[in-house]
């Protein structure tokens, strides 16, 4: 058994860069299954618009200052 990856021999590294590829295939693959699920189909006349208010100045006494 190779303790260290510097006197690992070539089938070692390989077995390595395989599993490494397979997660990293997994990891993929879930992350694009679970954002299937979301809505794409908005359209602007179903998105909701949130316009600003006055500017409020918050005092140290808890109380708001409409300017």
């Amino acid at each position: 058994m190779n303790h260290s990856i510097h006197s690992a021999d070539r089938a070692t590294h390989l077995k390595i860069v395989v599993v490494a590829l397979i997660a990293g295939i997994a990891v993929a693959g879930f992350g694009i299954a679970a954002r299937t699920n979301a809505d794409y189909n908005q359209t602007a006349q179903s998105a909701h618009v949130v316009k600003a208010g006055k500017p409020v100045a918050v005092t140290s006494a808890g109380t708001s200052e409409i300017r």
